[in-house]
């Protein structure tokens, strides 16, 4: 079967995101550069309707952002060619690596997180997914109970339980999350992490937590906000992120974190995380 190969010119800090967008329009293969996104659809699955979508998605994360080159490709192993772009990578506390990449020499005091992203979200690439994991050893709590609303691959919980949280529960309404984090929870060998399929509605009638952690888009986080709240223990904290620096204003606005006290901001380039306390 022959493939499409486009070059869309998009900032590194973008790429996760429209490759998620991408994996919905029949996308199969991906390939990350210096702000450009190489990516590979069937010939079959690809028209000018189709171009068409692509391009408006394309629009979105900024002028500078388009469709470079177009070109027919024959077949190639897209899933070996993208695992080449995923490498090991330090984190704050955190060794960050896929299990098709050995560990290098010894990992001294830096925690182990062994995370095979399958094209995912969460690969720790992306600066919103670096900036909660250098935050989080100083948020999680030993014994906290831990809420991971739009898990992707689980890699926050796990982190989490392997800095002393005692159990997880993450949910997301992608599809390939609740198998990809679940076989991540067998790779790291992290007891009490359950992950479901959904939205709030999937979380546990009545259970509340002490540390809730979201990292998706400013307008599902808006969206979400009230019900994560509502489920917040006590003294518990709510780390957001996927959000850009100019989101910080409208969240810091929500009614729904009015009872919430504001514990700070970071930074990694243009996107931030943002902690509050109950």
């Amino acid at each position: 079967m022959d493939y499409i190969e486009l070059r869309i010119s998009v900032k590194d800090d973008y790429q996760e995101l429209l490759i998620a967008e991408l994996l919905e329009l029949d996308f199969e293969g991906f390939e990350q550069l210096d702000d450009v996104l190489v990516a590979s659809i069937p010939a079959n699955r690809f028209d000018d309707t189709k171009r068409e979508e692509i391009e408006q998605k394309i629009m979105a994360y900024g002028e500078e952002s388009s469709i470079l080159s177009e070109q027919v490709l024959t077949p190639k192993n897209w899933n070996e060619e993208w695992e080449k772009t995923i490498k090991p990578q330090t984190i704050g506390k955190f060794y960050v690596h896929p299990t098709w990449s050995s560990l290098e020499g010894d990992l001294g005091d830096k925690i182990d997180l062994m995370i095979d992203p399958k094209m995912a979200f969460g690969t720790g690439y992306h600066a919103t997914t670096r900036v909660m994991l250098e935050w989080l050893p100083e948020v999680v709590i030993e014994g906290d109970t831990v809420l991971d609303a739009g898990t992707g691959t689980g890699i926050l919980a796990i982190a989490a339980l392997k800095l002393g949280a005692d159990r997880a529960f993450g949910f997301d309404i992608d599809e390939w999350s609740e198998t990809n984090a679940k076989e991540n929870i067998l790779l790291n060998q992290v007891d009490n992490f359950e992950v479901k399929l959904g939205s709030t509605e999937v979380i546990p009638e009545g259970d509340s937590y002490d540390l809730i952690l979201a990292n998706i888009n400013r307008n599902a986080l808006i969206e979400l906000l009230p019900e994560l709240v509502k489920r917040l223990s006590g003294g518990g904290k709510l780390l957001l992120s996927g959000l850009l620096e100019e989101d910080e204003k409208t969240i810091k606005e929500q009614p729904a974190v009015g009872s919430l006290t504001y514990k700070g901001t970071r930074q990694n380039g243009e996107w931030i995380a943002i902690l509050f306390e109950k």
